[in-house]
């Protein structure tokens, strides 16, 4: 049996009438860049997010850029974010100017640990990026205290965490803004890069939307220099087509996860989920911990089941980092788990004898695998 990690082939498949019709409706009227096809996916998703203001990105990489210098992040500031997360939620910060400091993880959970966020604070830091990893969020109203108590901006970075919520608020909506990926493989993702900002501060989303269009909201009055970060219509028409799917696909990928977790809490080697309480998880990556990854990561391969690894390198170990002299001792439970960690395939397409396959596959390799499965 082959399972691919991602099936994006079969999401088009089961929405293919909505997905050619929006294709062809910006085909027909030639509405390529801007335009009606980006003001309605930023109504609709704003209206179904529960947010006043959505600004289309390029990217999920440019809106957090974008928020930064909006909010005057620059040259002799300090931002603080996770020990292990994709790069862009550093490198958009040493792009500004600043200089990224990174935070250990919850043992538990893989996000910011909460509890050593304080220690790293200085009279530099000018914010927060608070990353909602695999489609957990974080302790968000712990690190808004924290952030409120010093004066200084979080910035949420939930490119993995659409529709995600934290005590009954969605990921995005606690700081002064959120940053949003619409990536092909992302819960809500596009045919080609897209992305947006979010934010409830009418004067934050009009200085964004105008740095994102050359830093004009009105062609050729330029108030600023920007950058071009626009939505392109063809993927907006797009994502408005999968917008109506996101709720369900949602709880699809919870039942999912459910599953999973029945299917593998009895195998001993290998450690599933935990749910932060309080917190809706979307389920973005179901990521487990392992003994013997990398020999678990081949057998699977081998017999046709495709995986992942988010991330094997934490970024503060990253060559493009080693400026700053950090060490896998600064950061224990992180690098540790770069070591175990292994996500498995989960999308709403994916069928139960594909899962009862993937669990067999790995309680196969633990049967033959005794002595190295105690984590």
């Amino acid at each position: 049996m082959k399972i691919p990690f991602v099936d994006l082939k079969g999401q088009y498949k089961s929405i293919q009438p909505e997905i050619d019709a929006a294709i062809h409706q910006i085909l027909n009227e030639s509405a390529f860049i801007g335009g009606k096809p980006v003001r309605e996916f930023e109504s609709k998703f704003a209206e179904l997010y529960g947010v006043k203001n959505v600004v289309g990105c390029a990217n999920g990489t440019d809106s957090l850029y974008i928020i930064m210098k909006m909010l005057g992040v620059g040259e002799g500031d300090e931002v603080i974010t996770v020990a292990n997360s994709w790069i862009s939620s550093s490198e958009t910060i040493t792009q500004t100017g600043a200089r990224p400091v990174f935070v250990d993880i919850h043992p538990d959970y893989y996000s910011m640990n909460e509890n050593l966020l304080e220690a790293v604070i200085t009279k530099k830091t000018k914010a927060v990026i608070a990353v909602h990893l695999q489609g957990q969020m974080c302790a968000i109203d712990s690190i808004k205290e924290i952030c409120d108590r010093h004066g200084i901006f979080l910035i949420e970075d939930c490119a993995q965490s659409h529709f995600s919520a934290y005590k009954n608020v969605r990921a995005g909506l606690t700081g002064i803004a959120g940053s949003f990926s619409f990536y092909p493989g992302k819960n809500l993702g596009a045919y080609g890069d897209a992305g947006c900002i979010i934010t409830n501060d009418d004067a934050l989303a009009e200085r964004c939307r105008m740095y994102a269009n050359h830093g004009a909201l009105v062609k050729h009055h330029h108030k600023m220099e920007g950058i071009n970060s626009r939505l392109d219509g063809l993927q907006a028409s797009i994502l408005s087509a999968k917008l109506t799917y996101i709720l369900q696909w949602t709880e699809q990928r919870i039942a999912l996860a459910k599953n999973y977790n029945s299917l593998l809490k009895d195998i001993s080697g290998l450690v599933t989920p935990v749910i932060r309480p309080g917190s809706k998880h979307s389920f973005h990556l179901y990521v487990v911990r392992a003994s013997n990854r990398d020999g678990l990561m081949t057998y699977l391969k081998e017999r046709g089941i495709e995986c992942a690894i988010h991330y094997p390198t934490i970024l503060p170990l990253l060559p493009a980092y080693q400026y700053l002299g950090k060490t896998a001792a600064d950061f224990p439970i992180a690098y540790e788990y770069q070591q175990q960690i292994l996500s498995l395939p989960l999308y709403p397409e994916l069928t139960n004898d594909q899962q009862l396959y993937i669990a067999k596959i790995i309680s196969d390799f633990y049967c033959h695998d005794r002595g190295k499965n105690s984590l």
